[in-house]
């Protein structure tokens, strides 16, 4: 049954790595210039992405299909906040001298949407796929609070910065606090379709798009000095404890088979490229982040498959 499993969630992997590996080699040959990479990134993330968020809530959600949707902003605080923990557990037994924070960020912040809704896509069909997204759409409105505002903070840590509220309100939030604000007004019975289905077009391109984008960040890492004792405490905490200790409270607590499967999901998750994005962007001396994003990213490539296999046997024996 477990090697069952694993053949599913380790296609579903190959299928992504396939759309990654597209967009780092165009840009590791330069077909996609530097320019071009962040030009598409800013398309997915402030149109594309946000349209597939209006479309699937607009389809699949209602407050009372869902009446527990709040619980799943708080799971992605504690999965967050579990990250932390673990982080600064491994940094105590590490005794890292220098860039606690960004030890921290890599172990806390974790590719939760991108790679995630692909390998849903990936790995199921119909109805549960269906709920899947919504889960992992309401999810995002947790974690994307959380991760740009102090994932930000953190990386751009300086005496004198302050906390800027507008910075948690990216396109996605936006996008998912109106769609749920439409739908809770009953408004979303009065969108046309002539609306609706270009829309949806558009949210449709997300997947292999965001894949290609992730891909091509990861194109722009530069490895250097690779402190070998940091990355491998780095991935054991992030690919390995964190991934392990979520199945074994998963099914002591006995949740619902997909809650429980994206709890697994995003704790097997790596690294957030958007960290190595915020790094380049506020021109920050980047001494570990790019190769916490190169190889959590590869790791977990046999991970994911191995934790995804481990919990789906072990949720069906129960």
């Amino acid at each position: 049954m477990f090697l069952n499993y694993f053949k599913i969630t380790g296609l579903a992997m190959a299928q992504i790595f396939f759309l990654g590996a597209l967009g780092y080699i165009f840009v590791k040959k330069n077909i996609l210039s530097h320019a071009g990479l962040d030009a598409l990134s800013r398309l997915v993330i402030q149109v594309i992405f946000p349209a597939l968020i209006f479309t699937q809530l607009l389809q699949n959600f209602s407050f009372s299909l869902y009446p527990d949707w709040w619980i799943f902003p708080l799971i992605s605080l504690a999965i967050t906040v579990s990250g932390l923990i673990i982080g600064w557990l491994l940094l105590k037994l590490l005794k890292l001298k220098t860039h606690k924070l960004q030890f921290l960020s890599l172990v806390g912040f974790q590719n939760s949407g991108y790679l995630p809704l692909a390998l849903a896509a990936a790995i199921f069909s119909g109805q549960e796929a269906g709920s899947m997204f919504i889960y992992i759409i309401l999810f995002l409105l947790g974690f994307d609070l959380v991760a740009w505002s102090c994932g930000i903070y953190m990386l751009t840590y300086e005496k004198e910065a302050r906390f800027k509220l507008r910075s948690i309100f990216s396109p996605p939030v936006i996008a998912n606090l109106f769609t749920l604000a439409l739908i809770a007004l009953g408004l979303n019975k009065f969108i046309p379709y002539a609306v609706f289905k270009p829309v949806e077009m558009i949210g449709n391109c997300t997947l292999p798009l965001a894949m290609f984008v992730v891909g091509g960040n990861i194109g722009l890492v530069q490895l250097k000095d690779i402190d070998k004792k940091t990355v491998s405490f780095f991935i054991l905490g992030k690919l390995i404890i964190l991934p392990a200790a979520g199945i074994a409270i998963v099914l002591k607590l006995g949740l619902p088979y997909l809650l429980g499967f994206l709890v697994i999901m995003q704790l097997a998750m790596p690294s957030a490229t958007s960290l190595s994005v915020i790094i380049r962007h506020y021109k920050k001396e980047d001494a570990l982040i790019s190769q916490g994003v190169f190889f959590s990213h590869l790791v977990s490539l046999l991970t994911i498959p191995l934790f995804l296999s481990l919990y789906l046997a072990m949720a069906v024996l129960k």
